[in-house]
């Protein structure tokens, strides 16, 4: 059996967060490649403006204490440490939704979300809309790292995030919503546990690339065609330095709080709907707070191998099977991949709500928690009065 879980507080010292604002002052910043901002990487300018910042002005304890006013846990389950929130919906009778990030995210990428979940009412919307939202740490990830713990790939992931909601939280049947790795996470699990899962709702959807799915090219999939050679091209590089040699990455990251932050805020500019300024598409405290969980916890190399797993293991859903439970899916225009529905379905059987929303990228419960909010809610909806 697992152990009981135990409330946490998360307090980060104060002599670590001098060593931070050291390191920041004596930070060097590289020499600017010419040509467009942006364009080879993450820009000086603004990374000087963002290293002033975070040295001077950003507030660690006000995010902190955001944090803190939720229900924090950890629990000892599979050889690790595990943390996560779990905020009870405030309605009649709260469905258990299990809500899962992915890299470079953490649970900070929540915080506007989830009230959204938990008390529609608040918000305007019906309390029997209400949520009861599970949102773990991934392991590996922030507060779910403990230097020297095993590592964890997708697998192991899913099928820990399915103990904790039936072993440790006695929970036997729940909804999913996940995002980058917390998509493919979700999809495994609801691809082993199918009779847990009362429905999986997605952001971004993990399909294979098979040239068989790509034979009869309809307007859609040759448009997906061609955003994925873009990123196959100009985009994956991270993936195979993460995927191939994680080791010799962390060193610097783990090192230079600089490097660290112009590492992850490369990932925000690129892949959120900003139009070329980050900042209108994610608060700049947010964006620190989730920085500075990844420095604080030394969690950046652990957090790198489910790039190393995936590059170095079957895809993990095997190929020809699909998952039957009932699926929603939100297709922000600035995903980083955009598959149309045809190719979707040969991996998701039974899609249920399919949304076109207006604005918003990767990082959607950072960029646009109420619109995430609202289509979570709708499905979830959908399926209690089917």
């Amino acid at each position: 059996m697992p152990a009981e879980p135990r409330a946490f507080t998360l307090d980060i010292p104060d002599s670590t967060l001098s060593d931070l604002a050291q390191r920041l002052a004596f930070a060097r910043l590289p020499e600017r490649t010419p040509g467009e901002a942006w364009a080879y990487g993450s820009d000086v300018a603004y990374m000087r403006e963002l290293i002033d910042y975070w040295k001077g002005s950003f507030d660690w304890r006000k995010e902190e204490a955001a944090l803190n006013a939720l229900p924090n846990y950890k629990v000892a389950l599979d050889g690790i440490d595990l943390h996560y929130l779990a905020v009870p919906g405030k309605g009649p009778n709260p469905t258990p939704l299990l809500l899962l990030h992915g890299w470079p995210g953490s649970v900070f990428e929540f915080l506007d979300i989830l009230p959204r979940l938990t008390d529609p009412a608040r918000f305007g919307g019906d309390p029997k809309d209400a949520l009861t939202v599970i949102a773990p740490s991934l392991p590996g990830f922030g507060l779910s790292f403990t230097a020297g713990q095993p590592r964890f790939g997708l697998e192991e992931m899913a099928e820990t995030m399915s103990r904790l909601m039936r072993e440790v939280l006695g929970i036997p049947r729940y909804l999913l919503q996940g995002g980058d790795w917390g998509c493919f996470v979700a999809t495994r699990l609801a691809y082993t546990n199918p009779d847990e899962v009362l429905g999986l709702h997605l952001n971004l959807l993990p399909l294979r690339r098979e040239p068989e799915m790509f034979a009869d090219e309809d307007p859609e999939t040759k448009r997906y065609l061609g955003e994925l050679k873009h990123w196959m091209k100009e985009e994956t590089g991270y993936q195979w330095i993460q995927g191939t040699r994680p080791q010799t990455l962390a060193f610097a990251l783990t090192d230079s709080p600089l490097g660290l932050a112009a590492w992850i805020v490369e990932k925000f500019h690129t892949w959120t709907d900003c139009s070329g300024d980050i900042e209108s598409a994610l608060d700049r405290d947010r964006m620190l707070a989730n920085i500075s969980l990844y420095w604080f916890t030394g969690a950046i190399n652990s957090s790198f191998w489910p790039y190393y797993a995936r590059m170095h293991r079957p895809w993990p859903i095997p190929k020809g099977a699909t998952i039957e439970v009932p699926t929603g899916y939100a297709a922000f225009p600035k995903e980083i991949l955009r598959p149309g529905r045809r190719l979707a379905e040969t991996t998701f059987s039974d899609i249920r709500r399919w949304t076109e929303m207006p604005r918003g990228g990767h990082f959607a419960a950072l960029e646009q928690p109420e619109a995430l909010a609202h289509e979570v809610l709708a499905f979830a909806r959908s399926l209690r009065t089917a």
